[in-house]
C-alpha cells in the first residue's frame, strides 16, 4: 500500500526532515534482520481531538520485543510514549499510522555485531484501512498459505521483529498472486496460526473463538477485542482450532494496528457464513471504533490524547 510521506522523522533524538531518513549500507539490520518495530495508529475522536490508541501497551511491547532479542533500548520508555506523541505534532497529524523502529548501525559485520549503535526511529505517515474500506464492510477474501508460521523454538515469536516478517510477506505475495486479499497460516502443528499481519478470530453457535498465545504475537488489538465482547456477554474460548473450524464457521474476522477489525468472507473458496459481515463481527467492529474515537468512555483509559 503506497503512503504519503510526511515532514519529520525522529531519528537518535531529533527531528530530521523526512528526505533524509536514510542509513548506511552497512547497517546492521538491513544484513540480518535483528531489529524491533512496533505500529500504533491515532485517531481522530468525535470531539475533535486526537487520540494514540493503547500507546503505553505498544511501547511496551517495543521493549519486550527488544529484551527478549537482547537489544537495550537507549531511553526510557516514558521518553519514547512523549516522542510518540511529539512526532505526530511535529507533522500536524490529527490521525495516522506510527512506526517506531529499533535497528543496529553500522559497526561489525557478520552473525556477532558487537559494537554496533542501536538506533531508534519514529515514523508517522496517514495510511486508511490496511485491508480496504471495502474489506471492512463487506469482508475480505483469504486463502491458507503454504508457508508455515514460526515455531517458538526456532523464531521468538512473542517479539515484533523485524526479520521474522520474511516469512509474512512470502505468504502474502503467494496468496495475493493468487487473487486473494489475505493469507491465514497455520504452525507447525498444522493447526490455526495467525494471517500474515494479523490475529483471527472465528465465531460458531455464538461463541467467538481464537487461537492460543503460543506460536502467535500477542496482538494488543486481539486483547482489545476479547474484553469488549467479554464485556457484551460473548463467551471468548482461546484454544487450539484446526483448518476445518474456520471453513464451518459462522463468522470469521481479523484484529490488528493496520487491519483493525476486518470481517472474512471467503476462505479457500469456501463462503464464511452468509458470505458478508456477521452479527457479532459488525458489533464487536463497532464497539472498537467507538472505543478508538472516543465515543464510549469506559475505555477513555486506552487513548492517550495529544
Amino acid at each position: 500500500m503506497a503512503f504519503q510521506p510526511t515532514e519529520r522523522i525522529w531519528l537518535d533524538g531529533e527531528f530530521i526532515p523526512w528526505e533524509e531518513g536514510r542509513v548506511h549500507l552497512l547497517t546492521h539490520t538491513l544484513h540480518y534482520g535483528l531489529g524491533v518495530f512496533e505500529g500504533i495508529r491515532c485517531y481522530r475522536c468525535d470531539d475533535g481531538r486526537s487520540a494514540v490508541f493503547r500507546l503505553g501497551e505498544h511501547v511496551s511491547r517495543l521493549y519486550r520485543s527488544a529484551k527478549i532479542l537482547e537489544m537495550d533500548i537507549p531511553y526510557p520508555a516514558a521518553e519514547l510514549e512523549r516522542i510518540v506523541c511529539e512526532t505526530l505534532r511535529a507533522n500536524r497529524m490529527q490521525e495516522g499510522y506510527i512506526r517506531p523502529l529499533v535497528f543496529l548501525g553500522e559497526g561489525a559485520m557478520g552473525l556477532l555485531p558487537s559494537d554496533n549503535p542501536v538506533r531508534v526511529a519514529v515514523i508517522a505517515w496517514p495510511w486508511g484501512a490496511y485491508l480496504g474500506e471495502e474489506g471492512l464492510e463487506r469482508g475480505i477474501r483469504a486463502k491458507i498459505s503454504s508457508y508455515t508460521r514460526h515455531h517458538p523454538n526456532v523464531s521468538m515469536t512473542k517479539s515484533k521483529s523485524c526479520g521474522q516478517y520474511v516469512n509474512s510477506i512470502l505468504a502474502k505475495r503467494e496468496v495475493t498472486r493468487m487473487g486473494y486479499d489475505e493469507a491465514i497460516m497455520l504452525d507447525t502443528q498444522g493447526m490455526l496460526a495467525e494471517a500474515s499481519g494479523e490475529n483471527i478470530f472465528l465465531v460458531r453457535d455464538g461463541v467467538l473463538r481464537t487461537p492460543p498465545l503460543v506460536s502467535i504475537l500477542e496482538g494488543i488489538t486481539r486483547d482489545c477485542v476479547i474484553q469488549l465482547a467479554r464485556e457484551k456477554g460473548i463467551e471468548v474460548v482461546e484454544g487450539p482450532l484446526s483448518r476445518d473450524d474456520l471453513y464451518g464457521a459462522d463468522e470469521a474476522f481479523l484484529t490488528g494496528t493496520a487491519a483493525e477489525v476486518t470481517p472474512i468472507r471467503e476462505v479457500d473458496n469456501r463462503t464464511i457464513g452468509s458470505g458478508s459481515r456477521g452479527l457479532i463481527t459488525k458489533t464487536l467492529q463497532s464497539a472498537f471504533f467507538d472505543v478508538v474515537h472516543g465515543r464510549e468512555s469506559k475505555h477513555e483509559a486506552w487513548l492517550a490524547f495529544l
